[in-house]
């Protein structure tokens, strides 16, 4: 006769030493982060607050007698033509960083203004520093402006307009 309550015994400590081993692999699989496509929005929310923050730093006026340099980028920028002034100002905002290397931060820059006599939407370039393809992934910052320009977006009384300007940012 073979005495099977050590077999038994046997099988009962394999199951166990399994059991531990599948939830020490389980538990140390969860611990162990993965960087994901989804943890990109980091990136992404930093490259809108620093657009932000520039732009908030270039409609600040210096008195308030001045206006801000935005607002006179955008006053004295012939309706439809590019203006120099906000890109030297906009990059050296953004693209500099203290210790280390540039940021190598591109953009696309234009207002928007409403005609009030048509109630149309008119878009307006303001800056950029390369074209826009199609493939980049683009975040937006983006600043109201209170300008005076007659004539302006179908206005031709000079009075104070809000304008939105905004900033379509990337990374190469």
């Amino acid at each position: 006769m073979v005495n099977s309550d050590g077999a038994q015994l046997y099988t009962i400590e394999g199951f166990a030493a399994a059991l531990i081993i599948i939830i020490t692999a389980f538990l140390v699989l969860n611990a162990t982060s993965i960087y994901t496509a989804g943890d990109t929005h980091i990136n992404d929310m930093q490259l809108e607050a620093l657009g932000t923050d520039a732009l908030k730093m270039m409609d600040t006026p210096v008195s308030s007698a001045v206006p801000s340099p935005l607002q006179g980028i955008i006053e004295s920028t012939p309706i439809g033509s590019l203006n120099a002034t906000f890109d030297t100002m906009f990059m050296n905002y953004v693209d500099i960083s203290a210790a280390g290397p540039t940021h190598d931060i591109k953009y696309n820059a234009s207002y928007s203004c409403r005609n009030l006599a048509t109630n149309n939407v008119t878009n307006y370039p303001l800056s950029y520093n390369r074209n826009l393809t199609g493939g980049e992934h683009t975040v937006r910052a983006t600043k109201w402006v209170i300008v005076n320009k007659p004539p302006f977006c179908g206005e031709l009384s000079q009075q104070n307009r809000a304008v939105l300007v905004e900033v379509l940012l990337w990374r190469d």
